[in-house]
Protein backbone atom coordinates (compact mmCIF):
# COMPACT_ATOMS: atom_id res chain seq x y z
CA UNK A 1 0.00 0.00 0.00
CA UNK A 2 1.52 3.77 -0.58
CA UNK A 3 2.28 5.89 2.11
CA UNK A 4 0.71 9.09 2.94
CA UNK A 5 4.03 10.60 1.61
CA UNK A 6 3.61 8.54 -1.65
CA UNK A 7 0.32 9.75 -1.72
CA UNK A 8 1.16 13.61 -1.22
CA UNK A 9 3.70 13.52 -3.72
CA UNK A 10 1.30 11.97 -5.90
CA UNK A 11 -1.07 14.52 -5.34
CA UNK A 12 1.01 17.17 -5.70
CA UNK A 13 1.95 15.81 -9.25
CA UNK A 14 -1.10 15.59 -10.51
CA UNK A 15 -1.89 18.96 -9.34
CA UNK A 16 1.64 20.33 -11.42
CA UNK A 17 0.11 18.64 -14.24
CA UNK A 18 -3.38 20.26 -14.24
CA UNK A 19 -1.80 23.36 -13.22
CA UNK A 20 1.23 23.10 -16.30
CA UNK A 21 -2.18 21.50 -18.87
CA UNK A 22 -4.58 24.77 -17.73
CA UNK A 23 -1.52 26.88 -18.21
CA UNK A 24 -0.74 25.64 -21.98
CA UNK A 25 -3.91 25.49 -23.00
CA UNK A 26 -5.03 28.91 -22.40
CA UNK A 27 -1.36 30.12 -23.78
CA UNK A 28 -2.50 28.13 -26.77
CA UNK A 29 -5.99 28.09 -27.49
CA UNK A 30 -7.71 31.23 -25.65
CA UNK A 31 -5.09 33.62 -26.26
CA UNK A 32 -4.98 34.09 -29.39
CA UNK A 33 -8.44 35.36 -29.36
CA UNK A 34 -7.41 37.64 -26.97
CA UNK A 35 -6.56 42.14 -27.85
CA UNK A 36 -2.71 42.16 -27.72
CA UNK A 37 -2.86 45.32 -25.56
CA UNK A 38 -5.09 43.16 -23.25
CA UNK A 39 -3.66 42.35 -19.65
CA UNK A 40 -3.63 38.97 -19.61
CA UNK A 41 -0.76 38.81 -22.19
CA UNK A 42 1.47 40.11 -19.45
CA UNK A 43 1.12 36.72 -17.60
CA UNK A 44 2.78 34.01 -20.80
CA UNK A 45 5.16 33.76 -22.77
CA UNK A 46 5.89 34.90 -26.53
CA UNK A 47 3.95 32.44 -28.87
CA UNK A 48 6.60 30.66 -30.41
CA UNK A 49 7.64 29.64 -27.61
CA UNK A 50 4.77 27.14 -27.67
CA UNK A 51 5.78 25.04 -29.73
CA UNK A 52 9.57 25.65 -28.54
CA UNK A 53 9.51 24.56 -24.77
CA UNK A 54 7.38 21.39 -25.90
CA UNK A 55 9.51 20.22 -28.63
CA UNK A 56 12.17 20.46 -25.74
CA UNK A 57 10.76 18.66 -23.14
CA UNK A 58 10.34 15.74 -25.80
CA UNK A 59 13.59 15.89 -26.71
CA UNK A 60 14.91 16.03 -23.29
CA UNK A 61 12.50 12.56 -22.51
CA UNK A 62 13.68 10.79 -25.50
CA UNK A 63 16.85 11.43 -24.36
CA UNK A 64 16.06 10.17 -20.95
CA UNK A 65 13.98 7.02 -21.94
CA UNK A 66 17.02 6.24 -24.51
CA UNK A 67 19.57 6.32 -21.00
CA UNK A 68 17.55 4.30 -18.83
CA UNK A 69 17.00 1.60 -21.44
CA UNK A 70 20.91 1.75 -22.64
CA UNK A 71 21.75 1.41 -18.54
CA UNK A 72 19.14 -1.35 -18.35
CA UNK A 73 20.53 -3.48 -21.31
CA UNK A 74 24.12 -2.92 -20.06
CA UNK A 75 23.39 -3.96 -16.85
CA UNK A 76 21.33 -6.98 -17.53
CA UNK A 77 24.41 -8.14 -20.24
CA UNK A 78 26.13 -11.04 -18.65
CA UNK A 79 29.53 -11.91 -19.20
CA UNK A 80 30.22 -14.85 -21.68
CA UNK A 81 31.67 -18.37 -20.03
CA UNK A 82 34.70 -19.65 -22.22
Amino acid sequence: MATGADQAVGMSLVGFSLLLFTYYTVWVIVLPFVDGDHVLHKYFLPREYSVILPGIAAVVLLLCIGAFAAVVIWKSRKPKKD
